[in-house]
This record gives structure tokens, C-alpha cells and sequence, in this order.
């Protein structure tokens, strides 16, 4: 069955056929589907087009498809399925499709299912929140070193470092909640590009399907996959996001750092090397993630020279738009395990934020505090690190006497900043590392993320 075929003296050619149809994926808008056509035909019993019985005969025996499956059919797509499901069971079928387009169609079920998908993707992002929050408040005073470049930079406190990436994935909250706005518009009454010939009241069908608001332009639903592809660029910063911390922890927890244990239940061995406990959840999430950029491009190039209104090209974003909700969803339930599982051993860390020099940062600071021009102080605190280093030297090996004899312009009072943890004293600015600053910022982010929910 073809929802079209009027003007045609033959029917599409085999091959034709199984390189357009759509059933095998779009299958997923099954329900979502069969909602709008329910209300698509509560609208047309309000103009007229369908009796009271005959509307309610219609939702009945959309109902009953609801039972029904799409696996194993060969209909061109699932629209074409549940309408030739309806012809089965009644003659109203004929009468659906009055005043609306497959466009349309499409444009809803696809932003009735994303609707749904982007609030599972909210409960998951909450989740990964909350974990950063609590691994974060597990070990408050845990010093460790801070990078640039892969080099020790300047020591902070773990859970500000927890916070740095419960910053990034708020903002993924918030484009998230952003982008449900802009999918949460019902497209309705436009036909397949120039506005529907019956007067519906779109409003109505609006707020039965709980959509916020209705569509402004009939040629942009039937040409637009701008909702889409929000919706993939918010994905691909969870993405991008998941994958930094990810690729942080695959080093933290390596022989050579070894700061982190992940839990077994988030880790694999090795079929032939017995001592191997691989990070294997956290390279999947990396993999993963280029997955999605790779479908976001693909949909914004597939977009990016189609002439107004639709094109067939168009049918491109579903298998796109799915993995990367598929994508998303499953990375985020597995760092959420991995956080949850992972333990720090935070004597480490500090070992090594203690034996390297961090505290260079801190001595120049307090040499500027005390008149000595920054630039200045930069060069003696650098001087003071190329002589340790030269002769081997950690800060915690220099004595007080040693220190004020090193440069005038040291004195003893300032050996209490070889030690990260006096430093981090005075980076008490909001948003600093400093610790009252973070435990102000970790109870701030707990106060957040319930207001969140």
C-alpha cells in the first residue's frame, strides 16, 4: 500500500523500493506516530470532517494497532504501516490523511519522540551530576596537581577538579533544556509546505499533545531539521565532555599516575596478560564520541545546500538523529557507573603535587604581595626552581635558612608555601581553589542540582 500513486501509470521498481524505505529504522515513531494520528483526528471531527462516532471509532482502532508490531513488515515506512493496519480494520481509514502531509507528519512524530529522548537524556545528565558531587565531597581535602600541557601546573583541591567538569555538564543541562524548547513547537496544520486547506485549531491540538507552542511558517516545518540538530550539538558537547574526563581518567588511573581504581565491574583483562585490568568502559566512551561528531556533520552537510521546502535527502536524519541518542544515553548511564565505582587514592597525588614544583606560582605571588614587581618575582622563584632542579632539590629539602639565604628578597616565613597546601590558601576568590571557596562552590552545585530537579 502507497500513500500515494494517483498520477503514476506503474508502481516503483524493486530496487527503487529497497533503497527508499524507511520501516527498518523509523519503526521507533511507532507510537508516537499512532498519538498524533489520534489527535489528528480529534481535529478533524472539530472541523467537520469526521462525526463524533467515526472520530471515536478512528482512536479506538488506533488503539488496537498499538498491539500490533512493525518487525518483519515491508511497508515503505511506519506511517505507511499503521495507516494500511487501519485499512484493515475500517473504512474511516481513507479519511485520516484529510488536510495532512507525511512533512508534517514526520516533523511531529519526530519531535514527540525526541521530546521523550531528550528528558531521558536530562535524568541520565542529572545522575553524572550528582556523582561528580559526591565522589567530589568523598575526598574534601585532597590535594593534587593541576596540568597544563600534560605538566604540573599548580596544585588544587579534588573536588575542585570534580567541579571544573560539573560546570561543563551544566552547561549541558542548560543547551539541553534549551534545546527541548525549540523541539517542543507542534507542526500541525502545514500541510506539506504551504499551510493545511481546513481550519484546524492548532492551538487545541497544541495542548493535547503538551506541546508549548504551535509552528509560524509552514515552508520552514516542511524544510526544517534545525530542532534536530540542536539537539545533535548539545549531544556532541555531552560527548565531548564525557570524552575529556574520560581520557583524564584513563591516564589517572595508568601505572604511571595511579592515582584512581576503577572498580572491576567498569574494567577487562586481557586474553593472553594475566595482570592486566584494561579501562575499558572509559575508551569506549572516547570511541563513542566520534561517532556522534561524525553524525552531527553528517546530518549539518546533508542540510547544508537543500533548496526550500523538502527534499528526500532529508530522510537521512533519522538513522543519524537515533544513534546518537542511542549514543548518548548509553555513555552517560556508563560514566555514571565509572564515577560511582571509582575510588582515589589521594596520598599519591599529593606526593606528587608535594615533590614537584606547583608552589613556584605561590612563592612569586607572595613576593608580589610584598612589593617585589611581578616580573621580578617570577624570574627569583624561577631561579629558585633551575637551582633545586639543577641539584635535586624538592621544596619540602629546603630549610627556612636555606631559603632566605637563596635571594634577599626571601625570608624564613616563606618556606610555609613549599608546602601545595598553605598556597591554596590564598586562592580563596569565588571560583578559586582555595578551600573554603570550593567547599562554598561543592555546596552551592548540591543546592543547584536539587533545584534542577
Amino acid at each position: 500500500m502507497k500513500l500515494w500513486g494517483g498520477r503514476f501509470e506503474t508502481g516503483p521498481s524493486e530496487v527503487f523500493e529497497r533503497f527508499s524505505e524507511s520501516l527498518s529504522f523509523d519503526k521507533r515513531f511507532f507510537e508516537v506516530d499512532i498519538r498524533g494520528s489520534q489527535a489528528f483526528a480529534r481535529a478533524l471531527e472539530r472541523v467537520g470532517i469526521l462525526s463524533k462516532e467515526d472520530c471515536e471509532k478512528l482512536i479506538a482502532t488506533f488503539e488496537e494497532i498499538k498491539k500490533e508490531s512493525p518487525e518483519g513488515a515491508t511497508d515503505e515506512d511506519i506511517h505507511t504501516f499503521v495507516i494500511r493496519k487501519l485499512k484493515e480494520k475500517t473504512a474511516l481509514a481513507d479519511k485520516i490523511h484529510t488536510g495532512r502531509s507525511r512533512n508534517e507528519q514526520v516533523s511531529l512524530d519526530v519531535r514527540l519522540w525526541l521530546r521523550e529522548q531528550i528528558d531521558a537524556i536530562r535524568a541520565e545528565l542529572l545522575a553524572v551530576l550528582h556523582s561528580l558531587t559526591e565522589i567530589g565531597g568523598k575526598y574534601p581535602d585532597a590535594v593534587i596537581p593541576g596540568y597544563t600541557h600534560l605538566r604540573r601546573a599548580q596544585a588544587v583541591l579534588w573536588p575542585h577538579y570534580c567541579l571544573a567538569y560539573f560546570e561543563m555538564f551544566a552547561r549541558d543541562l542548560e543547551r539541553l533544556d534549551q534545546t527541548r524548547q525549540r523541539v517542543n513547537v507542534m507542526p500541525l496544520g502545514s500541510g506539506a509546505l504551504a499551510g493545511s486547506g481546513f481550519p484546524f485549531d492548532r492551538q487545541a491540538i497544541a495542548k493535547e499533545l503538551e506541546f508549548a507552542a504551535i509552528t509560524r511558517n509552514s515552508m520552514d516545518v516542511s524544510a526544517d531539521r534545525d530542532f534536530a540538530l540542536d539537539f545533535m550539538h548539545t549531544a556532541n558537547l555531552i560527548l565531548l565532555h564525557l570524552s575529556r574526563i574520560s581520557e583524564d581518567w584513563i591516564l589517572y588511573s595508568s601505572e604511571e599516575f595511579g592515582w584512581l581504581e576503577l572498580g572491576d565491574g567498569v574494567t577487562s583483562g586481557s586474553s593472553l596478560m594475566p595482570q592486566k585490568k584494561n579501562p575499558d568502559s572509559l575508551e569506549l566512551i572516547r570511541g563513542k564520541s566520534g561517532r556522534v561528531f561524525g553524525a552531527y556533520i553528517a546530518l549539518l552537510t546533508t542540510m547544508k545546500g537543500l533548496p526550500l521546502t523538502y527534499n528526500r535527502d532529508m530522510q537521512e536524519d533519522k538513522e543519524a538523529l537515533f544513534d546518537s541518542v542511542d549514543q548518548t544515553l548509553g555513555c552517560l548511564q556508563m560514566a555514571q557507573v565509572v564515577i560511582e565505582s571509582t575510588k582515589l587514592k589521594p596520598e599519591i597525588p599529593r606526593a606528587g603535587a608535594e615533590e614537584s614544583w606547583v608552589i613556584a606560582t605561590d612563592l612569586a605571588e607572595e613576593l608580589a604581595r610584598r612589593g617585589t614587581p611581578f616580573h621580578k618575582a617570577h624570574q627569583l622563584a624561577g631561579k629558585l626552581v633551575l637551582h633545586s632542579v639543577q641539584n635535586g632539590k624538592k621544596p619540602s629539602d629546603w630549610t627556612p635558612e636555606e631559603l632566605a639565604a637563596f635571594a634577599p628578597e626571601f625570608d624564613a616565613s616563606f618556606a610555609r608555601l613549599l608546602n601545595p597546601v598553605e598556597g591554596m590558601k590564598t586562592r580563596e576568590v569565588p571560583g578559586g581553589t582555595g578551600p573554603s571557596a570550593v567547599a562554598a562552590a561543592l555546596s552551592a552545585a548540591k543546592e543547584r542540582l536539587a533545584s534542577w530537579k
